[in-house]
């Protein structure tokens, strides 16, 4: 597609695989994708250095504080939001509905705004142990969130042995896309 005419909110957490996120922001772009891309506090961060070129990218502010309630929306309604990567306390404070961070609050509102919501973690195998962690993934599941987690979606590593250019985003888009073409008519916000 050459004109976007779905949006994507993008979202990412403090892992490393976000230094990689311009790259799927393109990818969904290519598959016709309007993209605003949202980041935790610490990944915004991170990625500090890369934020005029990644609005420039998106066309769209890239957004990790909540506006003030007078301020307009300054993105467009979200078809689908894909979570990417979320790490353990991003899934765990959505599955909980702790609205502390930006990304965290528009995701758990999006549940009862019925968005479609694919999110895939990236957490290492000793967080996973944490016996919240597997709640809060069953918790997502059952409110309707497609978690990407275990086969067919991101496998921890050990800690310390992460491998960040292995992440599997394709599967995040390919999911976003398949929400996308399996939602009820009148189900979004």
């Amino acid at each position: 597609m050459t004109i976007a005419s779905r949006v994507l909110y993008l979202f990412g957490s403090a892992a490393p695989p976000v230094f990689d996120i311009a790259a799927t922001v393109e990818e969904a772009q290519h598959q016709g994708w309007d993209v605003c891309l949202g980041l935790t506090p610490t990944a915004a961060r991170w990625l500090a250095p890369q934020q005029a070129a990644l609005e420039r990218l998106t066309g769209h502010p890239v957004r990790s504080e909540y506006k003030m309630p007078h301020e307009p929306d300054v993105w467009p309604k979200a078809d689908v939001i894909a979570v990417a990567p979320a790490t353990f306390n991003t899934i765990n404070a959505w599955a909980l509905g702790l609205t502390h961070t930006f990304v965290v609050g528009v995701v758990a509102e999006g549940i009862g705004k019925n968005i479609p919501m694919v999110a895939m973690p990236c957490v290492n195998a000793a967080y996973v142990q944490h016996r919240r962690f597997e709640r809060s993934v069953s918790e997502l599941r059952e409110m309707g969130v497609r978690v990407l987690y275990g086969e067919g979606g991101f496998v921890p590593n050990q800690p310390g042995q992460g491998r960040p250019k292995e992440y599997p985003w394709g599967l995040v888009l390919d999911a976003a896309r398949e929400l996308l073409e399996t939602r009820q008519p009148n189900s979004g916000s």
